[in-house]
Formats: structure tokens, C-alpha cells, sequence
């Protein structure tokens, strides 16, 4: 199977490519359709929006205090034999992960699936520096087979139908071509047991981190978590700064909210609470846990009173699900971590709006993902908001902010503008305009990509009215 490089700069190059891909468009439009429908199942019985509020309310008091927050999870993380580390950026977290690797002497290592880790390159960080990291997700490890990034932050290998899958663990491991999930799920297990046995570090994500206990919760339906967090003798939590809570009872309604959203589940297979490593009269778990938390960004985001409400996101993905943008042209087309709506609004600040400039206008405005956020980002107007930062007419403080504007367009705006408030101009222009009809362009790329190209009217509206009226004096006085 062939492997592309996707970049956020080409985003519509790769949303062209991916439209005219009928396999690309199946894959995803089936998988959406159904995680759609569980959603919709699994919230029928429940009063959904009294439980968005409460969990917009626990996200938004947990930022409100998140300074605070932070520095009470430090503590009481290490009152738990937690080791804390700080990294201001991507870079310094893969550093800090990469040393105490070092630190232990690692050779490899085994993860838990991760978006941070992602967001960190960590995986290319670490085998430049001679240490093996393998992805446990079952997902995960087929993208990285396959030389790939995820598509989706849940569901990393749900633009891959079941022969695609097949033919990559054939390719790369050696394993019978099948059309049996089961078999294929089997096949993969017993590849990556015993690995997880000889791994000499295990790394994850951090689903919610609770200042109140230093407890650090890990959702995961594989078991592969679980196994990444307790068999290798040390075990390396990252997450971003956004992730953490005020208290443990905060965690249920935001577990309720995040099964239900991403996969249409009740409940996960398993639900992980880390607090520290093994104890003396403990029988298994890590000789060292570490927790880096990263910032990269965000602090900036934390600032601006209304993108501040991105963090707020518990990375269910429901955005994506139902978004119309995302279900046709799938997660690889945006060419950045974090794809689909949530990744519009948080890939300008981590990436800057040079690199991401067509991301913001990537999207219709129909207003589903921020219909189905469980913890209710207003998604469409952070887009607005974007959008106005690319052309310079924002608050100026997202990277890049400016990167569309073009002196043409604002001198044909404020042109437009002075004519609209000036009537006689706008009646000599608009007469004039149409007079000229015949030299207008016959196209106006890009609008006329897929729009038939303007053209004056050959008499104004004004024009038309005055005439009707001038007619019906006449017609009224031939009949007197």
C-alpha cells in the first residue's frame, strides 16, 4: 500500500484527491454513519443537554483555576511518588521523555495510544536517539505498520476497510491473509504481548488528571492501557496542561459524556486510575511513574477570553463524526495532528495560521459539531473567529494572525463600503457598472470554480422601479 505525506498547507489539493477517492469516501461515510447512530442510541434515554452543561461547567471552573490546579496536582502528585516534569513546548517533552529513557537505559518502548505523543513527534524523537517505540493501540499499531499518522483521534485506523487491513499485517508481519476480525485482532495480540513484556518503559496519555487526589485517568477499551501502565518497570504519563480537573467526583459526568460521544458506549472495558508506582506490598505496577505535562501552546490559547473555551475539549471526537467537512474527505486530507473541527481551532495556535491558513474556511458553519459537543465548545464561532484573525481583523494575538489579508480585497471592500453609504456615487456606479456589463470577466478564480461568473444587471433595480412607475402614471392618465 502506498504511503503519502499530507500537509495542512495542501489541504485542498488533498481534499480533491480524497473526494475523487471512492474507497476513502465508503470507508468513512459507513464508519461515521454508525458511530452517529450509536451516539444518537446511547443518549436517548438521558436528559443529554442538563449533562453537556454540567460538563461545560466542571471544564470551564477547572480553567478558570487552572494555574492553581496545576501547581495542587504537582503536589499531591508527588505526595504519590509521582515524578513531575514541565515542558514548555513539544520539543522539551520528547527531551524530558527521551533522558529518563536514557536515565534507565531503555532500548525500548512499548505505548498507549496518545495524542499529545503525536502532537510531540515523540516517536521519531525517540528512534532518532536508538530507542524502539511501539504503538499498542490496536489502530495504532496498524498506522504506524503501515507508515501512516491516525486519521481520527479515537479511532486511529478508521480509514482502513478490512483487505486493507489485512493485506498491512501480511505485508508487515507476516500474518495469513484473512477477511476474519477476529482473527486478525488475535494475530495482533500475540505480536504485541510480548513486546509489552520485554518493553523497558511503557508511555501513555492522560484522559483526566485530578488535582484533588494526583490521580492520573486513563480510558481504554483494549486492555493494552493497562498493560502499558503496569508491566514495564517504569511508566511515562504525558498530556497537556488543559487535561486536568478540580476533583474526583468531577470525573464521572465527563466519563459519562466522553463513552458516549466517542464510540456510543455506556461505559469502557476499562477505566485506569494511576496514583503512584508499586508499592512495597504490591504485587505489580511500574518501579517509576513519571508525569510530563505540556504546554506547547496552550498557555497562549489561556490567554484570549474566548479561545480559551478550545481547551475545554475531552477529545471524544463527535465533532468529526458529524461533520460534513470531515466524513467525506477523512482525517489524513487536513495533514496535522488533530483533524476534523476541533483540530480547526487548536492546529492555528499549536502550528501558527501560515501553515493552517485554509483550515479555518475548511468547514460549511452548519453548526453540528458544536450541537454535539459534550462539553459545548462553540466550535462555528471560533471558526469566525480564525477567520478574522488570517485577514488581520481580530485581536492579532493567534500566530500568523494576518496571513490572508490582501491589500486588493480590503481597498475593493472599503471602496464597496464608501460607495454603500454614498448614494449618488453608488447610483453612477451601479449605472455605469451596468452599461460595462459586456467587459466583465468570464471567470473569477476561485469563485468561479463552482459558481456561475457575476454580471451586472443591464439596468438597476432604481432604474426598473422608476420606469414601472413612470408606465402606470401614464397607463392611469390615457385612462382618465
Amino acid at each position: 500500500m502506498s504511503v503519502q505525506t499530507f500537509t495542512p498547507q495542501a489541504f485542498h489539493r488533498q481534499a480533491h484527491d480524497a473526494l475523487g477517492n471512492p474507497q476513502i469516501r465508503s470507508n468513512f461515510r459507513r464508519a461515521m454513519d454508525g458511530l452517529m447512530d450509536k451516539r444518537r442510541s446511547v443518549f436517548s434515554e438521558w436528559d443529554v443537554e442538563t449533562l453537556r452543561e454540567l460538563g461545560a461547567n466542571i471544564r470551564l471552573r477547572a480553567l478558570s483555576r487552572l494555574p492553581d490546579l496545576l501547581e495542587q496536582l504537582e503536589a499531591n502528585c508527588q505526595a504519590n511518588g509521582i515524578r513531575v516534569h514541565w515542558a514548555s513546548d513539544g520539543d522539551e517533552a520528547c527531551r524530558i521523555v527521551r533522558e529518563i529513557c536514557q536515565a534507565r537505559e531503555a532500548k525500548s518502548v512499548i505505548k498507549g495510544k496518545s495524542m499529545v505523543s503525536e502532537e510531540m513527534h515523540l516517536n521519531a524523537h525517540l528512534e532518532e536517539a536508538g530507542i524502539e517505540a511501539l504503538e499498542s493501540d490496536l489502530g495504532e499499531y496498524l498506522v504506524q505498520l503501515n507508515e501512516q499518522t491516525p486519521s481520527h483521534i479515537i479511532m486511529p485506523a478508521i480509514h482502513l476497510n478490512t483487505d486493507e487491513i489485512s493485506d498491512i499485517l501480511h505485508d508487515k508481519t507476516g500474518t495469513e491473509r484473512t477477511r476474519d476480525v477476529d482473527a486478525m485482532t488475535a494475530a495482533a495480540r500475540a505480536q504485541l504481548r510480548e513486546r509489552f513484556m520485554a518493553a523497558d518503559v511503557g508511555i501513555s496519555g492522560v484522559n483526566f488528571a485530578v488535582a484533588e487526589t494526583g490521580t492520573l485517568c486513563l480510558v481504554e477499551n483494549e486492555g493494552n492501557g493497562r498493560m502499558t501502565t503496569t508491566v514495564p518497570p517504569v511508566h511515562i504519563a504525558v498530556t497537556g496542561i488543559e487535561k486536568v480537573v478540580e476533583r474526583l467526583r468531577d470525573v464521572p459526568p465527563l466519563y459519562a459524556l466522553l463513552t458516549r460521544s466517542a464510540t456510543g458506549q455506556p461505559v469502557t472495558t476499562y477505566f485506569n486510575m494511576i496514583s503512584g508506582p508499586r508499592r512495597a506490598d504490591e504485587h505489580d505496577g511500574p518501579e517509576e511513574v513519571h508525569l510530563v505535562l505540556v504546554d506547547n501552546g496552550r498557555s497562549a490559547i489561556y490567554q484570549d477570553d474566548e479561545l480559551l473555551d478550545t481547551l475545554r475539549c475531552i477529545r471524544c471526537g463527535a465533532c468529526m463524526n458529524h461533520c460534513p467537512v470531515y466524513t467525506r474527505v477523512g482525517g489524513h486530507t487536513y495533514g496535522t495532528t488533530y483533524p476534523g473541527p476541533i483540530g480547526k481551532i487548536l492546529m492555528p495556535h499549536l502550528m501558527g495560521l501560515e501553515a493552517t491558513r485554509d483550515l479555518p474556511s475548511a468547514s460549511s458553519l452548519c453548526g453540528a459539531c458544536g450541537e454535539v459537543c459534550p462539553v459545548k465548545i462553540p466550535i462555528p464561532d471560533l471558526l469566525v473567529r480564525l477567520r478574522k484573525e488570517s485577514v488581520g481583523e481580530g485581536r492579532g494575538n493567534v500566530p500568523g494572525a494576518g496571513v490572508k489579508r490582501n491589500r486588493k480585497e480590503v481597498f475593493a471592500w472599503k471602496s464597496w463600503q464608501w460607495l454603500a453609504t454614498h448614494p449618488g456615487a453608488w447610483r453612477a456606479g451601479t449605472g455605469m457598472a451596468g452599461k460595462l456589463r459586456g467587459l466583465a470577466p468570464s471567470t473569477l478564480r476561485p469563485w468561479t470554480d463552482y459558481r456561475t461568473v457575476p454580471k451586472p444587471a443591464s439596468t438597476t433595480l432604481h432604474a426598473l422601479v422608476k420606469r414601472h412607475r413612470q408606465d402606470h402614471d401614464t397607463t392611469g392618465e390615457s385612462e382618465s
